[in-house]
């Protein structure tokens, strides 16, 4: 059974474990998230992470099998995108470190986290959530895709573990109507 909790300090080491272990077992694979160990994610924004209630822990089998963090935090670059959706910076909820571990991969894991953190943005009264991935990370953006991110456009984007490099950038809309699904266009989107 798979199940979504917010993270306690206490975890902090259980939860580094994870991203290690992940970081380590992704080194040959195909697609790679692009984060190195110790440099991203650091101890300090886990711990800070953990200290905000902003980690969530998804389990299965009793085993930590995903983890992200949603915030409000978002890169200063992402000003230069041309956003579907207007947005103040407290109407967004960025979503940062997801990663299912390889072990859990093809469960329909990340699109359970993502399904969640569509949840937690509408509960919370959010206008968008938005995300930027590795340019040419495939699988995550079928995956965000799949959940009904829309694509926003590319930027080259300083990050301490990956240095300058192209992200793609998504966002997803939360609707008006809790019961509207984001991928369906009301009439006045469509004009």
């Amino acid at each position: 059974m798979f199940g979504i909790r917010i993270g306690n300090i206490d975890e902090l080491g259980k939860v580094k474990n994870f991203y290690d272990s992940l970081i380590e077992e992704m080194q040959e694979a195909e697609y790679k998230p692009g984060w190195k160990k110790d440099i991203y994610p650091t101890m300090e924004m886990l711990r800070e992470a953990l200290e905000n209630r902003e980690l969530y822990i998804g389990e299965e089998e009793g085993k930590t099998a995903a983890c992200m963090i949603l915030n409000q935090n978002c890169n200063e670059r992402y000003q230069e995108i041309s956003w579907k959706t207007e947005a103040g910076p407290c109407q967004v909820l960025a979503v940062h470190t997801f990663g299912v571990h390889p072990r859990f991969s093809g469960r329909g894991l990340g699109k359970k986290m993502m399904e969640e953190a569509v949840k937690m943005a509408s509960d919370r009264g959010m206008k968008t959530i938005r995300l930027d991935v590795l340019a040419g990370n495939l699988p995550a953006e079928k995956l965000y895709q799949k959940v009904g991110f829309q694509y926003a456009g590319s930027l080259n984007i300083f990050y301490e573990d990956t240095g300058w490099a192209d992200f793609n950038l998504y966002e997803y809309r939360i609707p008006d109507d809790p019961d509207q699904d984001p991928r369906e266009k009301t009439e006045e989107q469509k004009e």
